[in-house]
This record gives structure tokens, sequence and C-alpha cells, in this order.
């Protein structure tokens, strides 16, 4: 009797739709979870996050400046009261890992270590910029320079790491290059000077024809006693 007063009477059939209400529900908000997460996945809605982008790998004469590049992007709004930026250094022989710069507001240089005097303040936070520039590079700064960046409440993400290689001289690649620039300044001044020489050897031609002209212009004129 039960069961026929669940499925035959109008009190049953009640009963059952009541019993049935929460299914649809539970699968619409199943269905609209699983978009969003589609969503946030395929970066259509916002994902907090900072990302940070460097150049690598870098290669630096010994006793010259090397500009170590950082730049960043935050899913927040630069907000130069609470964005940091860090700097450190793992050396490639065993050692401790060091801090080489730090930014909050105004840039802070290391107050001793290796990189006393060294690190300086290269970035533009407004440009999402924090790269720094290492003066007088020595063989002890063969490793990795790590650059982190918070941006509250984006504090989240991995560092950006470069690569640092001191050599004796340039390489093979370097050298190629800087030649080619020197070799194309030199061939774009003398192509410069053929040009202006050109000119002035052709003006001075129609300059010589023009005193020439002039006598037999004189003698064919009738006005001219």
């Amino acid at each position: 009797m039960l069961f026929g007063g669940l499925v035959g009477t109008p009190q049953g059939s009640g009963q059952l739709g009541r019993l049935r209400t929460p299914f649809p529900m539970c699968v619409k908000r199943f269905y609209l979870l699983v978009l969003f997460s589609g969503l946030a996945t395929s970066g259509m809605l916002p994902v907090s996050g900072m990302r940070v982008y460097t150049s690598g790998e870098v290669e630096a004469v010994n006793g010259t400046d090397v500009r170590l590049k950082c730049n960043f992007q935050s899913s927040s709004p630069i907000t130069p009261a609470t964005l940091t930026v860090s700097w450190s250094f793992r050396p490639l022989e065993p050692g401790r890992e060091e801090s080489v710069f730090y930014y909050h507001e105004r840039p802070y240089p290391p107050p001793e270590g290796r990189f006393h005097k060294r690190a300086t303040w290269a970035g533009d936070i407004m440009g999402r910029d924090a790269s720094i520039v290492v003066r007088e590079v020595k063989f002890s700064y063969n490793g990795t320079f790590s650059c982190q960046v918070k941006n509250p409440p984006d504090v989240h993400g991995n560092a950006g790491e470069v690569k640092l290689t001191v050599v004796t001289t340039a390489s093979f690649s370097e050298i190629v290059i800087l030649a080619a620039a020197i070799g194309g300044a030199i061939m774009l001044m003398v192509i410069l000077l053929v040009v202006i020489m050109s000119i002035r050897q052709c003006f001075k031609k129609r300059q010589e024809e023009w005193v020439e002209e002039l006598p037999r212009r004189e003698r064919k004129d009738p006005t001219v006693w």
C-alpha cells in the first residue's frame, strides 16, 4: 500500500516529486563547477599568481658590468607601497645562498658580503621591471641569481632565475656581432662620404658649365651694346 500510495495517488506523486527535487539542483551545481574550472584553466578567468620572466642564461667578461633582467606580471594592480623585490645568489661551488638586493619603495643594496657596492638597482616598478646591474663581475659570481617579486595579495609564484657565467674573454658569437657592428658603421660612413663627394663634384661641374655658358648668352643678347 505504501508503494501504491506513492505511485498511484496525487499525495504519493507529491512526495515523490519532493524526493526528486534535490537531484537536478546537484546536477546544475556540478555543471557550473566544471564550467568555472574549465574557464579558469583556459585563462578566460583571472587567476591569482605572480609571473616572473628572466633572460635565463647570461655570459659576462670578467671585470665588466652585467644587467640581470627580471620582468614580472601580476594579476593585482601594482602597489608600490607593498610591492617587494628580492634578489638572491646561489654559487656553483658548495656554499649557502646569500642576499644580493632588496627593494621596497626604494632600493636596499647589500650592506656586506660579496655583492657589497657591486649590485645597483636598474628597474622600474610601474614598468614591471625588477632588473639589477652587477658591477665588475668576478669568477666567484658564477652561479644562479634568483628574482622574486611579491605584490600583495599576489604573493604566490615561482622565482625567476638567471644563470651567470663569467668568462675571461668574450665568446666567438659576441666578437662576431661586435665586428659586424663596427664593420657596418664603417661602411655606412664610407657610403655617406661617397654621396657627399658626388654631390659636391656634381655641383662644381654644374657651376663650371654655368660660368662657361654666361659669355655666350651675353654675346647673343641684342640689347647689350
